[in-house]
């Protein structure tokens, strides 16, 4: 049996197979095992009481303690770090940083 009889085989039996079925084991097949997701899942927690019991404020922390997200100011500048991210070349963040700075105090 030819690789092309072989897909005209595996298709006709998927036409109208059973979706419960189908979406299982493609789920099976696409997600990672039960044991990935324990070792994901013990490695991430690792990490973050890696990161809480570390002493040293990383620079996001040392941003919001000076400009906090209560602030206009703080907000005013996440958002423009939000949209620098976004942004493709050294020109246009010039552009973009002048644009929404520089006009105000």
């Amino acid at each position: 049996m030819s690789d092309l009889d072989n897909l005209r085989n595996r298709l006709r039996r998927a036409y109208l197979a059973d979706e419960s079925d189908t979406l299982k084991a493609l789920v099976e097949a696409a997600g990672p095992s039960s044991e990935d997701r324990r070792a994901i899942a013990v490695r991430a927690e690792d990490l973050v009481v890696a990161v809480r019991c570390s002493g040293d404020p990383g620079v996001m922390e040392a941003f919001l303690a000076e400009y906090g997200l209560s602030t206009r100011e703080g907000i005013a500048l996440m958002c423009l770090a939000e949209a620098l991210l976004r942004v493709p070349d050294a020109e246009t963040i010039d552009d973009l940083i002048a644009d929404k700075i520089a006009p105000h105090d």
